[in-house]
């Protein structure tokens, strides 16, 4: 597996001013170092070609940060371009000094130049940052391309699966493996539910006994499960996580009805929100991009998140409530009543998760949707999850938006987007801003 790496390369001639250029040179790295780990830095300021051509031998970069360090000419962005396909953070220094006396970088001249270069590479998308190492903005934006850029390596080694096929009607979920790998770089699996059901009628008791064990020690009214229904979850689970262990998936997106109801008798939902917790992203009703929404999400914060229908407007509360039967990982229950245990609200069948959501004073609403011609883009919206208790039977949360909430509902119905949507709990709209522009798709923000 290639390692991530993000290459700082900072292009100048000798020129110009070199006390001012050194010290913005260290400064820089200085940052680079405090955002990331896998920051790769020159010795020195890449000051002719044959230096530059000498570090780029070195390197094998998944984000380039590209600096004028001084002016440079597009000799220098060329050398750059015609060895790497990767992002690019275009970063243009401040002067450092204006009093009427000499120009000591001209960083910014030169970032107009390696940008024409950019564009007549047919680089449309790229990064670009102004302002010097110290400040706030500037280690905000580098550590948000950094971020994209780290979800861009790992989408392009994920494996998503599809188990068994979306319910008619939801055909909006079902992708093509052509689709996801050109876009994303994403490799799809399929695999059929019944493959998954054999599985689990093959352990017995004993051998799935840890598995209930994993739900019982992170939930609570476990026990007013039918026996049954007990041994049927905890049969499913193992078969679900010995498929994603053994298969090394990521992702996936598992049909539930019918079939967990009517074939197997026990709901396939408490065993989503396991494996959510276990750091799988996992959607149901087998919505492949719902379970792409999710995984980005979930690399971008390092925690679960939430994957449901916004079923209920409240206009004077500027509201949206999302919800869904009960697939949400236990550590989005609230505190005060814990991952609570109920039955399915329309088959009354049990164990699935029945709890509302904890607070969060800043949550991301994303979707990954396809318009009608088959391109991607990208629903955003920002809010705060509200402390409030479960809205609905299954799994619930109420968030209060930053937008117009009426508008937001009025303008995304019309603009015919998907039924699942996801809230990230964390303020990531600019990284997933930075991802929209580094797939190019188009990033719709309400």
């Amino acid at each position: 597996m290639k390692q991530f790496q993000v290459a700082y390369i900072p292009i100048g001639v000798p020129t110009f001013h070199l006390e001012s250029a050194q010290e913005q040179f260290e400064q820089s790295i200085v940052l680079l170092r405090s955002v990331t780990e896998q920051a790769v830095v020159p010795e020195k300021m890449l000051l002719t070609i044959d230096d530059l051509k000498n570090y780029l031998d070195t390197i094998e970069p998944e984000l380039i940060v590209l600096q004028n360090i001084t002016f440079a000419n597009a000799a220098y962005a060329n050398e750059v371009l015609m060895r790497f396909q990767c992002p690019i953070l275009l970063w243009t220094l401040r002067e450092p000094v204006i009093d009427g006396g000499r120009l000591r970088l001209n960083s910014l001249t030169g970032a107009y130049s390696a940008a024409n270069a950019i564009r007549e590479f047919g680089r449309a998308s790229f990064e670009y940052l102004y302002g010097a190492p110290q400040e706030a903005p500037v280690k905000k934006k580098i550590a948000d391309t950094i971020a994209a850029a780290k979800l861009l390596h790992s989408l392009s080694q994920l494996k998503l699966a599809a188990v068994g096929h979306t319910p008619q009607g939801f055909g909006f979920g079902r992708a093509l493996d052509g689709d996801l790998m050109k876009v994303f770089g994403v490799t799809l699996e399929a695999v059929e539910a019944r493959e998954l059901i054999d599985r689990a009628r093959s352990y017995s008791e004993e051998e799935c006994a840890d598995c209930l064990e994993e739900l019982r020690e992170c939930s609570t009214a476990l026990d007013e499960t039918p026996r049954e229904n007990l041994i049927g979850f905890s049969r499913i689970y193992k078969a679900y996580k010995e498929y994603v262990t053994e298969q090394g998936i990521g992702a996936l997106a598992s049909r539930c009805w019918p079939d967990f109801f009517t074939a197997y008798g026990t709901p396939v939902c408490a065993v989503l929100g396991m494996l959510n917790d276990m750091g799988i992203a996992a959607s149901c009703e087998a919505d492949v991009y719902g379970a792409l929404s999710m995984y980005i999400g979930m690399q971008l914060t390092g925690k679960a998140v939430f994957f449901g229908d916004p079923v209920s407007l409240d206009e004077q509360e500027n509201t949206i409530t999302y919800w869904h039967c009960g697939t949400a990982a236990c550590s989005l229950a609230r505190n005060d009543t814990g991952a609570v245990i109920g039955v399915h609200p329309n088959r009354k069948i049990g164990p699935v998760m029945d709890f509302g959501c904890k607070p969060c004073a800043a949550v991301t609403l994303l979707r990954v949707g396809r318009k009608p011609d088959g391109t991607f883009r990208i629903f955003l919206a920002e809010g705060k999850a509200l402390d409030k208790p479960k809205q609905f039977c299954g799994t619930s949360v109420v968030v209060e938006m930053k937008g117009n909430a009426g508008d937001i509902v009025s303008r995304s119905v019309k603009d015919g987007w998907e039924p699942h949507f996801v809230v990230i709990y964390a303020s990531v709209p600019d990284q997933l801003e930075i991802i929209g522009s580094m797939l190019n798709i188009e990033v719709c923000r309400y």
